[in-house]
């Protein structure tokens, strides 16, 4: 089974392609297509044209979560495919702010359900687990069980006029079973990409972790957390590393020197099949 892996948006491009920052990447496999995220804005939609994605071709959406810089590019996205069914947990339509609780800006999602249900947005949301095929898998809620992965505490909700921290229920990976072991893509990993990892392991029963593509949220991290990080994906025995988005700069030299000729930059326009 091959996977085609395209980057349609992230903070930094290659030539001819806009950077924004967020992340979106297409998906193609067992003849389903699947865009995980739509980014901040328009560059998802500008950089699909530039490397020839047919964005009609999109069978499902799926959401890692309900921030702005995963789900702007929505609206966009939909005026180019057809009706399409999109994938993600209850709590993305939650008020989402960033900041202190007397200073902050919203950055949940930028559009009335309504509005997009208009442009042809089917909303399926659960916090379980969705099998897509009979080798792909949204992770739904991912439990918290490592004892140093932890949400970044600027982030907040706001419930009944009050601001009270995110747990981010609502993030979530999808997960590909191969015959190398599994192919995680994560929109932020906020929850922690170990935690996603093992989680992805329980879900499917494949314990083998092929390659992890996406944002790994460490761009605050401390260097006990880069170090523990570090060490469990090696012990998971991780064999392909592809960093994106909120991983941050520390965090991919980090990496990159870690793991070495197994590590890359998975920027806008970048393109890959395992």
């Amino acid at each position: 089974m091959g996977i085609n892996i395209t980057t349609l948006t992230e903070n930094t491009a290659g030539l001819g392609f806009l950077a924004e920052w967020g992340l979106s990447i297409f998906l193609e496999v067992d003849g389903v297509n699947i865009l995980f995220d739509t980014g901040l804005g328009v560059s998802a939609v500008h950089n699909a044209h530039v490397l020839g994605v047919d964005l009609s071709s999109v069978d499902k959406i799926v959401l890692s979560h309900g921030h702005s810089d995963h789900t702007g590019g929505l609206r966009e996205i939909l005026r180019e495919t057809k009706e399409v069914e999109v994938v993600a947990h209850p709590d993305v339509w939650e008020a989402k702010y960033a900041g202190t609780v007397e200073t902050n800006r919203f950055i949940g999602i930028p559009f009335r359900r309504e509005e997009l249900e208009n442009l042809g947005a089917r909303f399926s949301l659960t916090r379980d687990a969705v099998w897509i095929s009979d080798s792909i898998v949204t992770t739904g809620e991912i439990p918290m069980v490592t004892d140093y992965e932890d949400i970044d505490p600027i982030l907040w909700v706001k419930e009944n006029g009050e601001m009270v921290p995110d747990s981010l229920a609502d993030d979530l990976a999808v997960a590909i079973k191969t015959e190398d072991g599994l192919v995680v893509i994560l929109g932020c990993g906020h929850r922690g990409v170990i935690n996603t990892l093992r989680h992805a392991r329980n879900l499917t029963g494949e314990n083998r972790i092929h390659a992890v593509i996406g944002g790994i949220h460490l761009f605050r991290a401390s260097e006990e957390r880069l170090f523990r990080t570090a060490s469990d994906l090696k012990e998971m025995g991780v064999e392909l590393l592809g960093v994106s988005h909120c991983t941050g700069f520390h965090a991919s030299a980090w990496l990159a020197q870690e793991f070495g000729e197994f590590f890359f930059l998975n920027n806008a326009g970048s393109r890959l099949t395992i």
